[in-house]
């Protein structure tokens, strides 16, 4: 799921432009890819829980043919996914999800809570994870 992360989950602007920054305000597609953020903080930080590789692979395909419907470009996404600052305000995100959740960001002993109550509710974020 790391490499999935890394490729979703870095979202961003890179490149300026209209399409791109709209991008920014599509609050599904937005929503889902923090909870994917959420799943990668959990299982980087939580040895008994692994990623759903080929469910987070499916999300990220899914999330795409959807900005493209809507009218973005390849380039308009791989801009999107790839601007630092659009990285850093996706983390904030996931971060205060984690937070309001009563678990803290990079603590691995909270985080596999969170991860095995995501799990346990079938939520979003518990379908691209696996207690193992």
């Amino acid at each position: 799921m790391r490499a999935i992360a890394g490729a979703v989950l870095g979202i961003g602007l890179a490149l300026p432009g209209a399409g791109a920054a709209a991008l920014a305000e599509e609050e599904d597609i937005n929503q889902r890819l923090m909870e994917m953020s959420v799943a990668d903080e959990i299982r980087k930080r939580c040895d008994s829980i692994s990623a759903r590789l080929w469910r987070g692979l499916a999300l990220m395909n899914e999330l795409k043919a959807e900005a493209v419907a809507r009218g973005y470009s390849e380039a308009e996404i791989e801009a999107y996914v790839t601007d630092r600052e659009e990285k850093r305000r996706m983390r904030a995100r996931a971060d205060a999800y984690i937070r309001a959740q009563g678990a803290a960001p990079n603590d691995g002993p909270s985080l596999c809570v969170l991860g095995r109550e995501e799990i346990a509710k079938q939520s979003r974020i518990g379908t691209l994870l696996r207690a193992r």
